[in-house]
């Protein structure tokens, strides 16, 4: 039987590289996790195991922590970019390199070398690059946006069987954890700048609109983003509705017209989607 060898990578993942940059008695603190994946022309390593060809995944790891130092971080995005991009023009066996960094924010206490963790919310980045002057996709994002709003949020009108038990409201509450990404147009963007603006229609788009339905409440978030940056051309959400129940009191004598709730952690739905700028051309293998 002919076998032939399917597609593959490898990669040095989750690479804690934590960089300090003192300004006198003030420092800045920048605490990334750092996945690389590789791929390009592996057949003689996996049918024989020979190594020539092969990058180790250590090498790798001390790349994140060499250019930490060299290059410093700036946007995430631009960090990444520099080590696909190395990792691709440092040898032929290498085609394309994927990096995904995680950013975790930290906020300055009292003086110049003290930090606290600024809550769960995590940025991403995720870089496809196929070297130098080659294809290369940016995608942006955050994790775990905790939001919730007390009102403004129905859910009714849906369908129906046999085992439907939900009853239909018209006043919940509406809670979630946003995973939002989206795809620049161009690996040259404005980072920064897109990620405030993207993080803030984000939110004002949670809390501006009335919603009937998770569903479109994530339509209208990433709409909101796409109409506040034009170097963005592609936004894809996932919400866990964190449910919230009303307790029942009236066995102790009492009302509760929206007023306690059990906070349920599981199970939840989990609402995902995604919405695009109209004529831009799809690519699936930015999000891989």
């Amino acid at each position: 039987m002919d076998v032939v060898l399917g597609p593959n990578r490898y990669g040095k993942a989750e690479t804690r590289v934590v960089r300090v940059t003192r300004d006198g008695d003030t420092h800045h603190l920048r605490d990334l996790n750092v996945s690389v994946a590789l791929s390009g022309d592996m057949e003689a390593v996996h049918r024989s195991g020979d190594n020539s060809a092969v990058l180790p995944t250590d090498s790798q790891k001390n790349t994140v922590f060499a250019f930490a130092k060299k290059y410093g971080i700036g946007e995430i995005e631009e960090f990444a970019l520099l080590l696909a991009r190395r990792f691709v023009d440092a040898g032929p066996a290498i085609t394309h390199a994927a990096v995904v960094v995680e950013e975790y924010g930290w906020e300055r206490i009292a003086g110049g070398h003290s930090f606290v963790r600024s809550g769960s919310e995590v940025r991403t980045a995720r870089v496809h690059s196929d070297g130098t002057g080659g294809r290369e996709s940016v995608v942006s994002g955050l994790a775990d946006l905790v939001v919730l709003k007390t009102t403004g949020s129905e859910f009714h009108g849906f369908a129906r069987d046999e085992y439907t038990t939900l009853r239909p409201t018209g006043d919940r509450v509406l809670a979630t954890a946003v995973t939002a990404n989206w795809r620049h147009r161009a690996a040259d963007a404005d980072f920064a700048g897109s990620f405030r603006e993207a993080r803030r229609c984000l939110l004002e788009a949670f809390a501006g609109t009335h919603s009937l339905s998770l569903q479109q409440t994530l339509y209208e978030m990433g709409r909101r983003v796409l109409e506040g940056n034009g170097e963005i051309c592609e936004v894809r959400l996932s919400m866990p509705n964190k449910h919230h129940f009303l307790v029942d009191l009236e066995p102790f004598g009492m009302d509760n017209e929206n007023e306690v709730y059990f906070a349920a952690d599981r199970p939840y739905g989990l609402i995902e989607g995604g919405v695009r700028a109209a004529g831009a051309a799809d690519d699936p293998a930015a999000w891989t």
